[in-house]
């Protein structure tokens, strides 16, 4: 672990919390508009997945997350398509299905890949203006 990276790792870290927080909301308020409520949840779920990616790996690239970030969400959606009891087991559990999900849906990828390039735009343009403050 870097040192000089501490204060990137914090931001990744909050940035982890709330996005969890976001993603919670999402499927547990019904007071936003439908589209949101539809939507949002898989695309926060993605913007967690970089911002991991980024904490894991804060001296590397950006890039690095954004890539390993999409094959992530796309390895677990396609491991969706697997529908073996043991893993249906995993799945039927709170934790199983906000980490696996349950069924193969093609708009996941899309909305995925909106989640990821918005932590990404948030990690090129708000962190340096957050850092730079402090």
């Amino acid at each position: 672990m870097h040192f000089t990276n501490e204060p990137k790792r914090i931001f990744y870290v909050i940035a982890v919390i709330l996005t969890i927080a976001l993603g919670l909301s999402s499927r547990y308020f019904n007071t936003l508009p439908p589209f949101i409520q539809s939507h949002a949840g898989d695309t926060v779920w993605a913007m967690m997945v970089y911002f991991l990616f980024r904490f894991f790996f804060v001296h590397r690239s950006k890039y690095v997350a954004l890539y390993l970030s999409v094959i992530f969400c796309f390895i677990v959606e396609f491991s969706q398509l697997y529908q073996a009891n043991w893993i249906n087991t995993i799945r039927d559990t709170l934790l199983g299905a906000l980490i696996l999900g349950k069924g193969f849906l093609g708009k996941d990828l899309l909305r995925y890949c909106i989640g990821i390039v918005i932590a990404f735009v948030v990690d090129k343009w708000i962190y340096p203006i957050i850092a730079q403050k402090h």
